[in-house]
């Protein structure tokens, strides 16, 4: 394979590793802040000189490709043939009064995290890249990220929940006092989670109990230890549906739970795969709260095909889309030319993970573009973490979010309608609490109507 090819194992279909790593996000790792994964990092080189002195800056991407995650990747080989034609990247950074070429070097971490640590290790110390680049879930992200700050190189993640991320590398989101090195990330956490899903919740008449569906993963424990207690804040009460193992098959005992619990207001952040199981298994089981709204499953139309008519008016958050009023940063292409782009290229419908993946690359010209050495990665590292512009996905600044290296995006509600158009389903906005900038699309409407 050449270096902008692919690498790392033959793409199959991988159910996804449970790793040690993973396992201390829950309550330990929110409570103290140690989630173990430094630990071990005392003897890494951190900020040893650049990768090269070459005349290329080598920039890799880790990103689902293959696997059970493999929705969230479904739009990146658009977004680098996009990010390859701007001219920035065709034409070479200018850096310190010199013109670089630029190389991306792309990995499929086949949604394990074993597999995206692996790659990560090849990408630093076998490709040498002066950046890292990595995206979709903390399966994905915290492997990755965690291997960085270990080797002292330069990295970025994004569609991953702050906390979760943060957690993953040994942090402490209760307090984020901590800033690590060489990482930084850009999404939203779970005060935007409550500020985008309880709006809509507040406008759809319930008895204020919501069915919580929160897997023993990563995900899962960030939202059981830090997105119930702003439930119980937003004055709705909790009902706990239990850590259940990822891959779970049967959940007539937590549903059970839920309809004796007459819960009108459903919420959850499984693996996309458990959440068809789990929602059919509801229907059948007359489970139909009046309100859902879902985290990490149901952000693209190809989750939506499993479920048909289920579908239907649930809700999840949307951080891009053609209705966003951004722009590129490298060649000004709108949101909504980017999204026409891709369903003219693909002939498939518009995946909103287009425009975090496409500002990922912006981040990174904006960081090399800081600096006088692109190969001095103590010094790259630095210039993440004061990054603040306006790009594809909003205005992103590293040193204004929550915890140190993190930048906020303001996602808007959104329901699953059916289309008119081409497509049987499509995202339309309902409620944009958090982003007024956003246009409503359609009206918000219960999960059962």
């Amino acid at each position: 394979m050449g270096a902008d090819e692919v690498g790392g194992q033959p793409p199959q279909q991988h159910t996804i590793a449970r790793r040690t790593v993973l396992r201390g996000l829950g309550a330990g790792a929110l409570a103290t802040g140690m989630g173990g994964i430094l630990a071990a990092c005392g003897s890494s080189l951190k900020g040893s000189g650049g990768s090269s002195s070459s005349g290329t800056i080598n920039i890799g991407f880790v990103t689902p490709l293959t696997g059970p995650l493999a929705g969230f990747a479904s739009g990146d080989q658009f977004v680098l043939s996009q990010i390859r034609a701007t001219s920035a990247y065709k034409n070479g950074f200018k850096v310190g009064g010199k013109t670089y070429k630029v190389n991306i070097i792309v990995k499929d971490s086949q949604s394990s995290p074993n597999t995206a640590a692996q790659v990560a290790g090849q990408l630093i110390l076998n490709n040498h890249v002066d950046m890292v680049l990595t995206t979709s879930t903390p399966e994905t992200t915290n492997p990755v990220a965690a291997e960085c700050e270990k080797q002292g190189t330069p990295c970025v993640s994004t569609v991953v929940p702050w906390e979760s991320w943060y957690a993953g590398l040994g942090g402490n989101p209760v307090k984020p006092t901590t800033t690590f090195e060489y990482c930084t990330t850009f999404f939203f956490g779970l005060k935007e989670f409550q500020e985008c899903f309880v709006p809509m919740w507040n406008r759809v008449p319930n008895n204020h109990e919501v069915a919580c569906m929160y897997p023993n993963d990563a995900d899962g424990n960030a939202f059981r230890f830090g997105f119930e207690p702003l439930i119980k804040a937003s004055g709705y009460k909790v009902v706990d549906g239990g850590a259940y193992p990822d891959g779970q098959t049967d959940y007539s005992t937590m549903i059970s739970l839920f309809k004796s619990k007459q819960c009108e207001v459903y919420s959850n952040c499984p693996l996309p795969p458990d959440f068809i199981t789990f929602w059919r298994q509801a229907s059948q089981q007359g489970f139909k709260p009046k309100i859902a709204t879902v985290a990490k499953v149901l952000l693209f139309p190809a989750d939506t095909v499993a479920l048909g008519a289920l579908v239907n008016n649930i809700a999840t958050d949307s951080w891009w889309g053609p209705y966003m009023p951004y722009s590129s940063s490298l060649d000004g292409v709108t949101a909504k030319a980017l999204a026409d782009a891709y369903q003219a290229k693909t002939g498939n419908q518009w995946v909103q993970s287009i425009g975090s993946s496409y500002a990922l690359f912006e981040v990174a010209k904006e960081a090399f573009g800081a600096v006088s050495d692109p190969h001095d990665k103590k010094e790259v590292a630095g210039a993440l973490h004061h990054v603040n512009y306006s790009g594809m996905n909003g205005p992103i600044n590293f040193a204004a979010g929550p915890a140190p290296g993190v930048g906020i995006v303001k996602p808007v509600g959104v329901q699953w309608k059916r289309s008119t158009g081409k497509y049987p389903f499509e995202m339309v906005v309902v409620d944009n609490s958090l982003n007024p900038g956003v246009p409503l699309g359609g009206k918000l409407e219960p999960t059962n109507a």
